[in-house]
């Protein structure tokens, strides 16, 4: 099944509807994360130690790998999160059903609900974290590192001499065939607004859109980026529809880079991710 290869961010629909966040934990000691982007930002604020539980999709950072797995984002094992005793778990709004909140709730298990959706919400969504597991002054500084770094692109980006000839169309191919790319609403779609540029898919109606390749012809992208899969030689993979895409312009200029995960999910790598677009549509 295709699907099986997406990243867990892109497969697992939006889940939405969920309660309030927890009581802020004055200092949370056994932490469970339900998702990878909550992991890896759990980990970059210094907390792997308190960390006792994953999902089997947090890869990131390694040493989340030899963490206890509880199941999946959509399908967790309640009864491994009561074995293994939490004082916290941490959950997002997208991918962890709200229906585990509330079970984990009524069992008297402290749940925080991750809100944070797009790169504006971001700083503000660690800052929050920080004060529910006892981490606020690095979170805090985290925060507005991130925020610093959003405006300098931002403001960069805006004094570009020439920046409306400069303006690019892009397409951002999640998976080749089925033909997925990246819509409006993703963090992908974020970045490219941010760098000045143009998503071909920004009008869809969903996040990940199946797109024709009559669509990506007619729109004619000057970029295209093809994102990673986790096990999968993209190149080879996105071969062939490569070749069906040759009469477009990024085509005929080599402008199609293969990319890594760091814009797939809401966390501290996203910066990394900003600077690897700005690098190749400069």
């Amino acid at each position: 099944m295709i699907r099986a290869f997406f990243p867990i961010s892109i497969i697992v629909l939006a889940i939405s509807g969920h309660g309030h966040a927890a009581e802020p934990a004055t200092s949370a000691q056994r932490i469970i994360s339900l998702a990878p982007s909550t992991t890896e930002t759990l980990f970059a604020l210094g907390l792997g130690d308190r960390i006792v539980g994953v999902t089997s999709f947090c890869d990131q950072p390694v040493a989340a790998r030899a963490k206890p797995k509880i199941g999946g984002m959509s399908n967790p094992s309640l009864e491994a999160i009561v074995t293994l005793k939490p004082d916290l778990v941490v959950m997002t709004m997208d991918g962890n059903p709200k229906e585990v909140e509330e079970r984990l709730r009524s069992m008297g298990i402290r749940t925080y609900v991750w809100k944070a959706r797009t790169l504006a919400e971001l700083p503000e969504g660690i800052r929050d974290l920080g004060r529910a597991v006892g981490a606020t002054e690095r979170s805090d500084r985290m925060a507005r590192e991130l925020r610093d770094s959003i405006e300098r692109f931002k403001k960069k980006h805006a004094e570009r001499p020439g920046k409306a000839q400069a303006r690019k169309k892009v397409l951002l191919m999640i998976w080749p065939e089925p033909l997925i790319v990246a819509g409006p609403g993703t963090i992908m779609d974020d970045a490219v607004q941010l760098l000045g540029h143009e998503n071909i898919a920004a009008g869809s109606k969903t996040q990940y859109p199946k797109y024709s390749l009559e669509e990506v012809i007619r729109q004619a992208p000057d970029v295209i980026f093809v994102g990673k899969a986790s096990g999968m030689d993209m190149q080879a993979v996105s071969q062939g529809i490569l070749k069906r895409l040759s009469s477009v312009p990024a085509m005929r200029t080599g402008s199609i880079f293969y990319i890594s995960d760091s814009l797939y999910r809401l966390g501290p790598r996203v910066v990394s991710g900003i600077e690897e677009l700005a690098a190749c549509v400069q």
